[in-house]
């Protein structure tokens, strides 16, 4: 990470991926105006480097081991009110984008997006505007309430919580119970309990219905 003068905004990047926030550390600080202060694989290791660094924005991958991204979020909130959270996820969707608002951040961005967007969204978000991934912007409802904003959405899925959306997406995906387990570093009784809530919750008949549900909601083509 490379020193620049005072003026620049520090930036601390959390993802659990290396190589994609070694990636984005490049790309933001092709701008003078911007310094990737520190880079983070968990919320743990983020909530130290936040206390330490003292950042002027955060960027939360969506996924992360152990704590998710929205629930790091919603931490910052708590312990960080000042500290503004840009989102970032693989998810191009107003579903994911609503529940980040909900949670706290200023901004959502995609992944795919990043590379033309990036500094426009860190722009955005460090004036104390919200900013949206274009493909959800164009044509989005966005509403204010006194939690923050949100997204309309008949989604199906807005009766989980932020951590069954997270296994669907997961069981989705073709993940096994003991590799979402391991990778969410919970055990593998805990996720099989989400599943059963999301059963319940999407009144479906068994596991197996669950997993065609979650399939097929990936793929978009309805339950």
């Amino acid at each position: 990470m490379a020193t620049k003068q005072n003026h620049a905004k520090r930036i601390l990047i959390v993802d659990d991926h290396p190589v994609l926030r070694k990636g984005l550390a490049r790309l933001i600080e092709l701008n003078d105006g911007f310094e990737v202060c520190g880079e983070a694989a968990d919320a743990a290791e983020a909530v130290t480097l936040m206390k330490s660094l003292k950042p002027d924005l955060v960027m939360v991958d969506l996924v992360l081991p152990g704590e998710s991204g929205i629930a790091l979020t919603k931490r910052i909130r708590t312990e960080f009110p000042k500290l503004p959270v840009l989102v970032l996820s693989m998810h191009d969707e107003p579903l994911y984008a609503s529940r980040a608002l909900r949670a706290g951040a200023m901004g959502y961005i995609a992944k795919q997006d990043a590379i033309d967007h990036i500094l426009t969204a860190l722009r955005c978000v460090l004036n104390g505007e919200r900013y949206l991934s274009p493909g959800i912007a164009k044509g989005a409802l966005l509403n204010s309430g006194s939690d923050g904003a949100e997204l309309k959405s008949d989604d199906p899925t807005n009766v989980l919580s932020d951590r069954e959306l997270e296994i669907l997406d997961l069981l989705g995906r073709g993940h096994e119970v003991r590799e979402i387990a391991a990778k969410l570093q919970l055990s593998s009784k805990t996720i099989e309990t989400h599943r059963t809530h999301i059963k319940e919750k999407l009144n479906l008949k068994n596991a197996r219905q669950v997993a065609h549900f979650a399939v097929r909601w990936i793929d978009r083509e309805g339950p």
